[in-house]
């Protein structure tokens, strides 16, 4: 039985230290990145510790540790070590995020210092009590249970424990309450379900070990909770929390990259449009980052689109507008077709329906040289309006059938 379960386990606790190892190769791009960030320096010191509970509490390795320091059940105290260091620094990063790095409240820095000397303290502990008791015997698996009555290892065994489950306990409650706050974005609220879900398993996983080792003490054998209930709650809560993890960056990089090429997409309306004015196009690159390819041709069509922006027909637009809100569309909507509808006439004239803005019409009516800010800065919705030729048709012909605006005194009239 215990052959078996050693040859389980041995390829059982690598998943989530592959898991782990994954979310930090993650990670890790932009802790390099950003390496003056203590919070990403945090995040990705704790994934590392993570990973290392979970290579050093594998069976192979904690043969291999005992067998190279010639000290029998010295992986215990390692072990126990790096999850005690894991707790720890779960609550300090969980304080840091939750309250911001610029928090230098008495009240953080207390509990700062608190967690620090706390978890500190009984790592120090668990080596010393290590070294006064008595355990000769390896156990790979059941240590816990093997020696709940030992001198020494008992007190050792329970201590580890406790420190687990209040952390655990304390990181869940902040965690949490995180979640119920009001203005998280999206993935960073995910991220923090699924860290709360992992450190509630840790819960279980805590519970079963100390229900096994309890029963020892009263003479009654529950090792199965040890050997066969723990393990697999403390794999699947080490998936959750490297999911938790892992899921907010992901997310965001991939909602950024959804976003980017959305836009770029959106603009290849006025993109063509632009290119049947100049027959330019702006240079295919495969390589290029898909928000280089967005910069690229955002700059293409505002620098085909601000000559042509003089030659606009203000009038049209002007009317283009009053047809479009007249069908009772918003009027960003509105702008953005009637903006369209005077594009697409002053390309298909291919020349200014009166004289440039140096000429002498432009110089005595000022008030009518188009301003082209407000048209190169909203060439998104002035794509969008492009690309549904319904909608542009219809304002089009509303605004050609609508009389022109704006007619000067003396003309046109007869009078003088």
């Amino acid at each position: 039985m215990t052959q078996s379960l050693s040859t389980f386990y041995t390829s059982f606790w690598w998943i989530p230290a592959t898991v782990l190892a994954a979310a930090l190769a993650i990670k890790l791009p932009a802790i390099i990145r950003f390496r003056g960030d203590p919070l990403l320096l945090a995040v990705g010191g704790l994934l590392l510790l993570a990973c290392a509970v979970f290579v050093f509490v594998a069976p192979s390795t904690i043969a291999w540790v005992n067998r190279v320091t010639g000290v029998p059940n010295i992986s215990a105290p390692w072990v126990y070590s790096l999850l005690t260091a894991f707790c720890g620094s779960c609550l300090l990063l969980i304080i840091a995020w939750r309250n911001g790095l610029s928090d230098r409240s008495a009240a953080t820095r207390r509990a700062m210092r608190w967690v620090v000397s706390g978890y500190g303290g009984v790592i120090v502990a668990l080596w010393v009590l290590f070294v006064l008791a008595d355990a000769p015997v390896e156990r790979r698996l059941d240590l816990d249970t093997y020696y709940a009555n030992t001198p020494f290892m008992r007190e050792e065994i329970l201590l580890y424990l406790l420190a687990h489950t209040t952390a655990v306990l304390i990181t869940s409650k902040l965690i949490w309450n995180w979640v119920r706050a009001d203005g998280l974005d999206a993935w960073l609220r995910w991220g923090l379900t699924f860290l709360g879900a992992g450190y509630a398993m840790n819960l279980v996983f805590d519970a079963a070990k100390l229900t096994a080792v309890v029963a020892r003490w009263t003479g009654h054998d529950l090792d199965r909770l040890n050997l066969e209930v723990a393990p697999p709650v403390a794999c699947l809560s080490a998936v959750l929390i490297a999911v938790g993890f892992i899921l907010p960056h992901a997310g965001q990089y991939l909602s950024g990259r959804r976003r980017v090429r959305r836009a770029h997409r959106e603009l290849r309306p006025l993109y063509l449009l632009m290119r049947s004015v100049d027959g330019g196009r702006v240079p295919y690159a495969p390589c290029v980052d898909a928000g280089l390819r967005l910069t690229r041709r955002e700059t293409y069509i505002r620098d085909a689109l601000l000559p042509l922006a003089r030659c606009l027909d203000e009038d049209l637009r002007r009317r283009s507008y009053d047809a479009a809100r007249g069908l009772g569309l918003a009027p960003d909507r509105a702008r953005a077709l009637a903006a369209a509808v005077a594009v697409t006439e002053a390309v298909g004239a291919r020349h200014c329906p009166r004289g440039g803005a140096d000429d002498g019409w432009a110089a005595g009516h000022p008030e009518d040289v188009p301003d082209p800010t407000e048209l190169l800065r909203e060439i998104g919705a002035l794509s969008l309006a492009l690309g549904d030729p319904g909608a542009l048709r219809m304002v089009r012909a509303l605004a050609v059938a609508a009389p022109r605006r704006g007619v000067r005194v003396g003309e046109g009239t007869g009078g003088g």
